[in-house]
């Protein structure tokens, strides 16, 4: 699984002109499933997601998770993460999971999430969609992790 992390002082994420999702300071979290992830990856995601020191402590160290700040998390979907573009100048999407894995891992890094956390605001699955952010910092982090 692919994510890319930004710290945010806020983010939003609109579908058809209207908001769907929106959150102050936290984290904008682009999320992509590989063929081979499963639930336990996803999993495994939130609690990293939820671990990562990358806020401020009061001397300006990052030393602060998006729980000790009580910031927000804002998951969208974003298969564009698995892109090659080794082969020429069109990006090949084959490293990404196929629609059906995609939508079932995803959905259960929100619900995770939401299980776990208390400001959880997420994008819609497939859909175009207007991500806009204002990246604290900036910070900006990619995880990958493996089943």
């Amino acid at each position: 699984m692919i994510a890319l992390v930004q710290r945010v002082a806020r983010a939003q994420v609109d579908v058809a002109g209207g908001t769907i999702g929106a959150i102050g300071r936290g984290l904008l979290v682009l999320v992509c499933a590989e063929p081979g992830d499963d639930e336990a990856v996803a999993d495994r995601l939130v609690a990293k997601l939820l671990k990562l020191r990358i806020f401020s402590d009061d001397a300006g160290k990052m030393n602060r998770s998006v729980v000790d700040v009580a910031g927000g998390l804002l998951v969208v979907s974003q298969f564009t993460l698995a892109a090659d573009v080794s082969g020429g100048n069109r990006p090949s999407f084959t490293g990404a999971a196929g629609p059906e894995l995609g939508r079932r891992l995803y959905e259960r890094v929100v619900a995770t999430a939401r299980a776990s956390h208390g400001e959880v605001a997420s994008g819609e699955f497939g859909a175009d969609m207007q991500v806009a952010l204002v990246n604290d910092g900036p910070v900006t982090i990619p995880i990958t992790l493996r089943p």
